[in-house]
């Protein structure tokens, strides 16, 4: 026994001392946890792609904004210059009516983004409601609405587009309703899914449980922890509504002249690419520049939400 209190004995507050580390290091490390959002902006701010994206589409916007507010010239007004090369007067030359392309060009860059995102915001609440109200419900409900999504995307979207455009005749809304009328379905059928993956959770159980309504599940359980794959199909969307838009535009299904979109100096442009290129270049390159922007956007999103997607 007493070989025992002598071995207590040598027994110091000095041995439980951390090997290695200072005194508080231990409370300093759970002062540094990052929530999940933090972490995603770290990953996606890692990505030079998509940061660059998002540089690209800042610029882009402000020159919409700005452009046509401070030029000198408007962009409806016949300057009596016709289908002059690019100049220190007229960055981006002049047009076959004298109209200075480059306060064009952003002008147009305001109806296609307004155009494109637009759209992609009645998709984006079209298809959460759609898509969450059929995953949450299940059943027969989940069936009928879902077929109805199936037999909408079964028709092609851009002959639905063109059909509707004809019908109601070329515009900035009518446009608008035409890509959105089947847009929403790819995001109804991804919200599905995700609502199905997390609505028998615990906290989603316990919400009904407890007497929530079907509103309050999707607003307030369903909806945030989908919130990633919403945002990243609504990034991806703006670019492919800008694209369509732009193409109907090119067949002279868009917005009615003199009103300027890229699409419609694209096709006004294609007829004197040989004598004028640059009335082309400029609306497809900012076009290109733009959709390539979102979609590394997109990309990156989707990448910093899901590590695993990283190569």
């Amino acid at each position: 026994m007493a070989q025992k209190n002598q071995q207590f004995d040598k027994i110091s507050p000095e041995m439980f001392k951390i090997v290695g580390g200072r005194h508080g290091d231990t409370e300093k490390l759970s002062d540094k946890s990052v929530s999940f959002w933090k972490e995603v902006r770290l990953r996606f701010s890692q990505n030079k792609l998509a940061v660059f994206g998002i540089f690209v589409l800042v610029i882009v916007t402000l020159l919409a904004i700005f452009v046509p507010i401070f030029s000198p010239y408007s962009y409806r007004e016949q300057l009596g210059i016709y289908n002059a090369a690019p100049s220190a007067a007229h960055w981006f030359g002049t047009d076959d009516l004298g109209r200075d392309i480059f306060v064009r060009v952003w002008q147009g860059a305001r109806i296609s983004l307004f155009i494109g995102i637009t759209a992609a915001v009645i998709d984006l609440i079209i298809g959460v409601l759609w898509g969450s109200i059929a995953g949450l419900a299940g059943g027969r409900v989940d069936n009928i609405m879902m077929r109805i999504a199936d037999i909408l995307s079964a028709v092609p979207y851009l002959l639905v587009v063109i059909i509707l455009l004809v019908v109601l005749k070329p515009g900035l809304i009518p446009m608008i309703i035409a890509l959105s009328i089947t847009g929403w379905v790819n995001m109804a059928r991804i919200v599905r899914g995700e609502v199905l993956s997390i609505k028998n959770q615990e906290y989603v159980l316990a919400a009904r449980t407890l007497g929530a309504n079907t509103w309050h599940l999707i607003m307030k359980h369903l909806v945030p922890n989908a919130l990633g794959a919403i945002l990243v199909t609504m990034t991806l969307t703006i670019p492919s509504a800008i694209f369509t838009e732009s193409f109907l535009s090119y067949l002279g299904l868009g917005v009615p002249a003199p009103t300027a979109s890229w699409g419609t100096m694209a096709s006004e442009g294609n007829k004197a690419l040989t004598s004028a290129p640059w009335r082309l270049f400029f609306p497809a390159f900012f076009i290109s520049l733009t959709i390539f922007a979102f979609n590394a956007v997109g990309d990156g999103l989707r990448d910093a939400l899901d590590p695993k997607l990283r190569k």
